[in-house]
């Protein structure tokens, strides 16, 4: 889209934009002395952190070859899938740096008391400093966001920030409607925010030459250094070529598409887990900037508009790539002045020629991408990044058209379950005996619902749909009325089946995905702590505790009535499961006399 300005994409104002950048660079100029620094002025209605980065080869890696690490889930516990339950990765440098912040530092205090003077708050960083900005900012989100403590989102503005967590880190923060926040500044030929994309051992000396070259203190200060000369091509070359790789299969896997060269090399190298998210702004250098908030097309953008001329290969011309990492304030301050914006918003529409474009607004998109320097081929990887995603909301419109057919299917479960109570039993015992042409009819409408979930789930498992989607609120409310009222029956069918002997336990190998994957929606959206949820595998525990002696199961017991008496009470859990004849009701007349006295679900019972 050409036309827009830099603060109505990004909702922070350029004024806001230009101090955040100041203060960034400003910061960095202060370590090691400060972790960060801050700007409170009397009477603004914002406060900015910027935060200090680092050239130390150790505070970008921890462990070779790339330094990942699971995320702290008791920091960041959003940053993961929901379907596979997998944590996200993070840089454990850039981690560790935080963690040290928060403990050695006033900062938590000072962003308390930032909260409590209703101010909106933005985290900053340039270089190394960009990763605790967003770091900070997740922090801020979890913390007091999240919870409805603090309505104001923060923000993280960074420039020329190195990338910081991998693809489930991108995917946590588009589901939950975050990665709007995050603002992502970066130089056509800043070397910097490609970095991450090579393993240590290509990068090491290369960051001792940043040092150099970035450090006023340093006598090679914005000189690549003499004695160097060999190893700033090699820095140079050893990250774009590492970067090619992860564009190349970032760019294969998602479509389907077959590469038995790229697998054959992928088995010898390893790729960089690290993946952008967010809204990168490119800076061309010539006052235009260029938007684009798809990390599949930021992803490819990263390595293709940075790519060199045989005769571009000297000294000279990476001495100009080194200082770009230097020039964000004045670039930054031309560029909003001019306010030659192109966000480029509809990927598949872009040309595919150098050539001007019929109408003005594709010829200025055309004349960005040729300004970045852009290929044919890199021009088709964003155009791939386009489709994918427009293939997504395909596949959730046509998953959304399902929603009717779910609710007549739960509806007909529901009228099951009426009846079974109607005839004195609970319609999982009735499931379970298979005696009335209704449970027949109940199981082939619980297999119809099963296929329309796992197809479903299928899709999430390998992120066919949108990343918000699991968020939707009216997915998360139809995932929980259908577990609820239909798990049951599969663990009814699978003790039916004494598939238990042979498989084990329902919960420990045979629990579908298409119910863990909805529980899990549901705790993530409601703050509940993970397996909270678990209402709907109530007679899976049963089934399992009536098979052994009460001695050796005498706490899950206990645990299991407090959580049954809860769900009952709030009627989560039908009254139909106190029937009787209940397979339950039966099983706890049969504990212990002592036991049962003092059981809290005795009153629902009788002894």
């Amino acid at each position: 889209m050409v036309g827009e300005k830099v603060g109505d994409i990004t909702g922070l104002s350029e004024e806001l934009i230009l101090k955040s950048c100041k203060l960034a660079i400003k910061a960095h100029e202060k370590f090691p002395g400060k972790l960060y620094i801050y700007e409170k002025n009397r009477g603004s209605t914002d406060v900015v952190f910027a935060f200090a980065g680092s050239w130390l080869v150790d505070h970008w890696y921890s462990r070779k070859p790339f330094g990942e690490t699971k995320v702290d889930a008791s920091k960041f516990p959003s940053l993961r899938s929901l379907g596979s339950d997998e944590i996200a990765l993070v840089n454990e440098a850039f981690s560790t740096r935080f963690e040290q912040l928060l403990i050695k530092s006033s900062f938590a205090s000072e962003v308390e008391k930032a909260v409590s003077d209703r101010k909106q708050v933005v985290f900053t960083g340039h270089s190394s400093g960009g990763p605790m900005a967003i770091l900070a900012a997740i922090w801020f989100l979890e913390k007091y966001v999240r919870p409805n403590i603090y309505q104001m989102p923060p923000y993280s503005v960074t420039f020329g920030s190195p990338l910081v967590g991998n693809r489930i880190f991108s995917h946590a923060l588009r589901r939950e409607n975050w990665a709007r926040y995050f603002i992502n500044f970066v130089m056509r030929h800043d070397i910097v925010p490609r970095i991450m994309l090579a393993p240590i051992s290509s990068t090491e000396q290369g960051l001792k030459l940043m040092h150099d070259f970035t450090s006023p203190k340093s006598q090679s200060f914005q000189h690549v250094p003499i004695g160097n000369s060999a190893a700033a091509p090699a820095f140079f070359l050893s990250v774009m070529r590492n970067a090619s790789s992860v564009a190349s299969h970032a760019a294969c896997n998602p479509m389907g598409w077959t590469n038995l060269l790229l697998e054959t090399v992928s088995c010898f190298i390893e790729i960089s887990p690290y993946r952008p998210f967010g809204t990168y702004i490119f800076c061309i250098g010539n006052g235009k900037l260029v938007v684009l908030d798809n990390p599949d097309a930021v992803l490819p953008l990263l390595f293709y508009c940075l790519q060199l001329s045989p005769g571009e290969e000297n000294a000279e011309f990476l001495h100009g790539i080194f200082k770009e990492h230097l020039v964000y304030e004045s670039e930054l301050k031309e560029s909003l002045n001019m306010q030659n914006v192109v966000y480029i918003k509809n990927l598949i529409d872009i040309p595919l020629s150098s050539d001007a474009g019929t109408n003005y607004a594709a010829a200025t998109v055309n004349s960005a991408l040729n300004d970045l320097g852009l290929s044919t081929r890199a021009r088709l990887c964003l155009r791939a990044a386009g489709e994918l995603e427009k293939q997504k909301l395909e596949n959730q419109k046509r998953v959304d058209s399902n929603q009717d057919t779910i609710w007549e299917g739960l509806r007909r479960v529901q009228e099951y379950q009426t009846n079974c109570e109607i005839r004195k039993i609970g319609y999982y015992d009735a499931f379970r005996n298979q005696r009335d042409a209704n449970d027949f009819n109940a199981n082939v409408k619980r297999l119809e619902l099963a296929g329309i979930w796992d197809e479903i789930m299928e899709m999430i498992k390998k992120y066919e749909l949108p990343d918000g989607f699991e968020g939707r609120k009216e997915w998360i409310e139809l995932g929980t009325i259908f577990r609820r009222l239909v798990e049951p029956l599969d663990i009814a069918n699978y003790y039916r089946h004494l598939k238990n002997e042979d498989t084990g336990p329902y919960m420990v190998k045979a629990r579908p995905k298409r119910y863990r994957y909805t529980q899990r929606w549901r705790e993530q959206a409601e703050m509940r702590s993970i397996g909270s949820s678990s209402e709907s595998t109530f007679w899976a525990e049963v089934e399992e505790l009536r098979t052994k002696p009460y001695s050796e199961v005498k706490d899950k017991v206990l645990r299991l009535e407090g959580q049954a008496f809860a769900w009952i009470r709030d009627g989560i859990l039908g009254k139909d499961v106190l029937l009787d004849e209940s397979t339950f009701t039966k099983w706890w007349r049969a504990l212990p006399v002592q036991h049962k006295s003092g059981s809290c679900i005795a009153s629902y019972l009788g002894n």
